[in-house]
């Protein structure tokens, strides 16, 4: 029996749009996986944080679902940037089908670079903001 193939576009578009919650690794792996679990356990916990810790600053609160957040942009460069051959034999080895990805997934690579890059500084400075000044920017 033939396994659905799995399209390594699609796959990192998902992880750089909603990888937070796992998404992308849903879609790779079924409820089996962990990780997959792992992110999207992040955000009802944040939640939880924020509402119980309410006094403390939101990057604090909010910080396993940043870090999910952030994970997941690195999951989907390096999902696009690994070689088809490779792609293929680790989640296409029964689908009969040959991966080739064209111009999408580099408009996707770069857009997820750039918002990666936006992301990290604003972390970075809100965190110095908030170690240096005690969150006196805001």
């Amino acid at each position: 029996m033939q396994k659905k193939h799995k399209n390594k576009a699609i796959t990192s578009f998902l992880a750089s749009t909603l990888g937070s919650v796992g998404v992308h690794r849903f879609y790779l792996s079924g409820t089996k996986d962990k990780w997959a679990w792992l992110h999207l356990a992040s955000l009802p916990l944040a939640l939880i944080l924020s509402q119980h810790y309410f006094n403390l600053p939101l990057l604090a609160t909010m910080s396993a679902f940043v870090l999910s957040f952030l994970a997941s942009l690195l999951e989907a460069l390096v999902i696009g940037l690994m070689p088809d051959e490779k792609w293929d034999a680790k989640y296409n080895p029964e689908s009969g089908q040959q991966s080739d990805t064209t111009w999408p997934l580099a408009v996707s690579l770069v857009l997820t670079m750039g918002i990666g890059a936006m992301a990290l500084i604003a972390v970075l400075a809100r965190s110095f903001d908030l170690l240096y000044t005690g969150g006196a920017y805001g």
